[in-house]
């Protein structure tokens, strides 16, 4: 079955229908940067920018950068805060909502590095901030925005994230300690059996993951930075 995935991220929107079976793109992404400010009519313009862009008329998953409880969103941490209460699901047309790293994680969990796996698997999406997807023996917890654990009195992603290292500038070895610090912490409070690194900064794995010395196993998404439409596409199938 083909349905149509959007990843909506603080920085770009990107669509693709998805074959759910295959877990992969049937056609070439489109990405829109994200309109600034990222308020919500402006936003589902140009969600509905990538339906019309597809000609799609079918099922349609939408991923949001916070928490979203029954198509509405309760924060919005990386995009204009007008989205708080935002019936989400009914300004995208019926569309399925869900969060955007809860959805990355469950393609992984599908069809990346995390299928099969027992136990507590932690996939963490590295990008405008930190999401994270939490899974006990495969089940999913739902909106655990991870990313906003404190470190050094900040939360972690003003400190970790890719858009930090873009920033300051930071070389992939001193971004690696901040990565590290947080991996510490999680693993501290989660014990996990893996941890998957996702976003677009897992493309560049190799740059900074051999730095990051942890007990927990710690390997970079399969999926890469389509997990999201992926896992946009399968929340909207089931």
């Amino acid at each position: 079955m083909n349905v149509l995935g959007i990843d909506i991220g603080g920085s770009g929107i990107k669509g693709a229908p998805v074959d759910t079976e295959a877990g992969e793109l049937v056609k070439e992404r489109l990405r829109i940067p994200t309109p600034q400010p990222s308020k919500p009519h402006e936003v589902a313009e140009a969600v509905a920018a990538i339906v019309k862009h597809f000609g799609w008329n079918g099922p349609v998953g939408v991923t949001f950068p916070g928490v979203v409880k029954d198509g509405v969103v309760l924060t919005a941490a990386n995009v204009d805060h007008s989205w708080i209460g935002v019936d989400a699901g009914e300004l995208f047309g019926g569309a399925t909502v869900l969060n955007d790293a809860d959805a990355a994680g469950v393609a992984e969990m599908t069809f990346g590095r995390g299928k099969g796996k027992r136990g507590t698997v932690l996939v963490l999406t590295f990008g405008t901030g930190i999401g994270s997807a939490l899974f006990t023996d495969g089940t999913l917890v739902r909106n655990t925005e991870l990313g906003h654990l404190e470190l050094r009195g900040k939360d972690a992603e003003h400190r970790a994230s890719a858009r930090v290292r873009e920033e300051h500038e930071l070389s992939w070895d001193k971004w690696a300690e901040r990565v590290e610090e947080y991996l510490r912490h999680v693993e501290m409070l989660l014990s996990p059996s893996l941890i998957v690194i996702g976003g677009g900064v897992s493309r560049k794995a190799d740059k900074f993951l051999p730095h990051v010395h942890i007990g927990t196993p710690v390997v970079p998404a399969a999926l890469q930075n389509e997990a999201g439409i992926i896992g946009a596409a399968l929340a909207a199938e089931s």
